[in-house]
């Protein structure tokens, strides 16, 4: 099957050519029909896959056959990365169409404000939105909706989880009733279940090979204890064998310390997170994307806030909360059928987290010996109760060891 085979628009059919589409994805080739037919759909579909692009080729297309010029679809986003890079996408496969689209989010100044202002009250075809920024705009009378003809929800699992779903209700009511409402998520809790009963008429569903990582994605666990991290990172970045990586952290607070940690090591990586302002993370995102910068440095925004490829290395310096965040971060690498490395650091403590990836993605994960000279490993016994060291007090209790029992 190829783009060719969905007769989308010629204007539309000579982007993808140019942007060098050629075969669709599973998720292309099963969501494209459904939403050309104006169908509500339910897809889950894990990051990495082509989801973007199997709603707005079909989105796109039926643009392109309308003279009718107001809001005809509001895509919504949880972060202003993810936004910024739907937008990026439109542009590309647009370009031979002339239809418009803004991206809407918050930060930066007034002045970022007032020009989204105006572009909406001048007319755009696609609006691209995090929930907070819409909404400042739906109250101030900025944007009218009343024409909409589609709505899609991008990354739903996150927005819920990011606590945006009063949010996104407020939005709805806002808008007509009879549209094509598109929800695409990475996971089906029972909460987006209940929001797609909420908003979605009769939705079609397509389910796509979820919690599973890409084929072309190695692998690999070292047991650490927490001192012999960092001495872990230089030795695996001392070579220069990747040219480019991720390494994420579960808090922005510890993002901002392995950042001056790192920096002493004279290994180029710095971070990414909510305190930068808008044109500093811009900054930071387009030197890594031209490699001018190799690593970055994240919280799971990183996750699924970015699409860049080439991507050669994914570093969990701490084992991710929840199992589907191990999912997107790794899902970073190997991405467009290529290959890529992921490497997690498990100390005592997060074997259980670690144990509970390992029975999601239903493979063991290799452990691998730490390099000589940073000592020996804890033991993986991921079954065993791990004491709570922070709650016995102490400055230096992140390098405690268990105590032996005795009876």
């Amino acid at each position: 099957m190829t783009f060719s085979d969905f007769n989308f628009h010629p204007d539309l059919q000579e982007g993808l050519l140019s942007m060098g589409y050629k075969t669709p994805t599973p998720i292309q080739q099963e969501a494209i029909p459904l939403v050309m037919q104006k169908n509500d759909l339910i897809a889950c579909a894990q990051t990495g896959t082509g989801k973007t692009a199997s709603y707005l080729l079909p989105v796109l297309h039926q643009i392109a056959q309308t003279d009718k010029k107001y809001i005809n679809t509001l895509i919504l986003a949880p972060t202003r990365e993810l936004a910024q890079q739907i937008d990026q996408q439109v542009e590309g496969l647009a370009y031979f169409t002339g239809i418009s689209s803004i991206a809407v989010y918050g930060g930066g100044d007034g002045a970022i404000y007032e020009t989204q202002k105006r572009a909406l009250r001048d007319g755009v075809d696609l609006v691209i939105a995090t929930p907070g920024r819409l909404i400042a705009h739906l109250t101030s009378g900025a944007i009218n909706l009343d024409h909409l003809q589609h709505l899609i929800l991008d990354e739903a699992d996150r927005m819920l989880d990011m606590g945006f779903s009063d949010d996104i209700m407020r939005i709805i009511s806002y808008l007509p009733k009879k549209r094509q409402t598109l929800l695409f998520s990475a996971t089906m809790p029972p909460k987006i279940r209940s929001l797609a009963n909420a908003i979605l008429n009769q939705p079609l569903e397509v389910n796509i090979a979820i919690s599973k990582p890409a084929e072309g994605i190695t692998q690999q666990a070292y047991l650490t204890y927490d001192h012999q991290k960092l001495p872990l990172i230089e030795s695996l970045l001392k070579d220069k064998t990747y040219q480019s990586g991720i390494i994420f952290s579960s808090t922005k607070d510890k993002v901002k310390e392995l950042d001056r940690a790192l920096r002493k090591t004279g290994i180029q990586a710095k971070a990414f997170h909510s305190d930068l302002n808008q044109e500093e993370r811009e900054t930071l995102l387009n030197a890594f994307r031209a490699r001018q910068l190799p690593f970055l440095i994240g919280t799971d925004v990183l996750s699924r806030g970015i699409d860049v490829e080439g991507i050669e290395l994914v570093i969990n310096f701490d084992v991710p909360p929840d199992p589907e965040d191990y999912i997107h971060r790794i899902g970073r690498t190997a991405r467009a059928a290529t290959t890529g490395t992921a490497i997690t650091f498990i100390n005592e403590r997060d074997q259980r987290k670690f144990f509970s990836i390992e029975s999601l993605i239903g493979k063991e994960i290799p452990k691998v010996t730490l390099p000589e000279g940073l000592g020996e490993s804890p033991l993986y016994q991921p079954e065993l109760k791990r004491p709570d060291f922070k709650r016995r007090g102490g400055k230096n209790w992140k390098n405690r060891k268990p105590k032996p029992k005795t009876n």
